[in-house]
């Protein structure tokens, strides 16, 4: 599992970058009937209750075009709001203020989306000891912002991408030759090429590979899409196994109705695609007025 998020900064630069690029172009036109000079101060509101997250992709939106802003925050990421509450406030160029709204709070609410769908996950399985994790299942060109929302939410980051983790699904051990043969090259290249703590995983789809799997030294086991009675034989196995320092990772068509039982059979770890990819923007709403 990834401990950090690399390059969150850079990442930020280049999310308001390229949003502000598509959404700006040449000039904003209807801003421009505003006097040059004009100021203005902005409320925003939560019109649902949620978890915030997404702040410095707000703020930054506004300290692109106007760096003399002010902007007084009433919360911090990963902390709840309640429906009404207001929690930001924003002061400076009204042009500015105006050009910076929509790009802001779509990272806000999408962002805000994803922390408070993760926090409802986490809350799901609390006291189990199993702990929920994201997926590269991510809008296109927002992983990184999205997995630190997972974060603010609670949540933990699976590998953020190809590069920094290994997953060894069914495809790829058809393709290397088995289980054995598949983990024997992943250790390999663990131990030549890519750093040592690189994390190394292998899926398996029945009781029968999951004890292969064991007997070819691996560490962490993705049981794919098994029934709960199957996920509780898999922690028995493991147990029977002897094998210490192993933990087993659920996956396939997690819901937040089924998660707390599927936390139940044991296992250590529950990867659910829909925290990123099956998200309603959190209701948001910035109030405008003359400073």
């Amino acid at each position: 599992m990834s401990d950090k998020l690399y390059d969150i900064e850079a990442a930020i630069t280049e999310d308001v970058s390229r949003a502000l690029a598509e959404d700006v172009r040449g000039g904003d036109l209807t801003a421009s009937l505003v006097p040059e000079s004009a100021r203005g101060h902005a409320r925003v509101l939560a019109r649902e209750d949620g978890v915030i997250a997404g702040i410095e992709w707000f703020q930054r939106c506004f300290d692109e075009l106007d760096p003399d802003c002010e902007i007084f925050w009433h919360v911090e990421d990963g902390k709840h709001v309640a429906a009404g509450v207001q929690f930001c406030e924003i002061t400076g160029n009204a042009r500015a203020m105006l050009t910076a709204e929509r790009a802001a709070l779509n990272f806000l609410q999408l962002l805000s989306a994803v922390a408070t769908k993760t926090r409802a996950f986490v809350d799901a399985v609390d006291g189990t000891g199993a702990r929920i994790l994201d997926t590269r299942k991510t809008l296109p060109g927002l992983r990184l912002a999205q997995k630190y929302a997972v974060r603010a939410g609670g949540g933990y980051n699976h590998r953020i991408g190809l590069y920094d983790g290994i997953l060894i699904k069914e495809n790829h051990i058809m393709a290397a030759g088995g289980i054995n043969a598949a983990l024997q090259a992943a250790f390999a290249l663990v131990q030549h090429q890519a750093p040592r703590d690189t994390m190394i995983e292998i899926e398996v789809e029945t009781l029968e590979q999951l004890r292969e799997a064991l007997d070819c030294g691996a560490k962490l086991i993705l049981i794919d899409n098994m029934s709960l009675d199957q996920m509780r034989d898999a922690g028995r196995i493991l147990a029977a196994s002897g094998c210490n320092g192993v933990e087993l990772e659920a996956s396939g068509g997690v819901s937040l109705a089924s998660v707390r039982a599927i936390a139940e059979t044991g296992v250590h770890r529950i990867s659910v695609g829909s925290l990123t990819k099956d998200v309603k923007a959190l209701d948001l709403s910035m109030r405008f007025s003359m400073h």
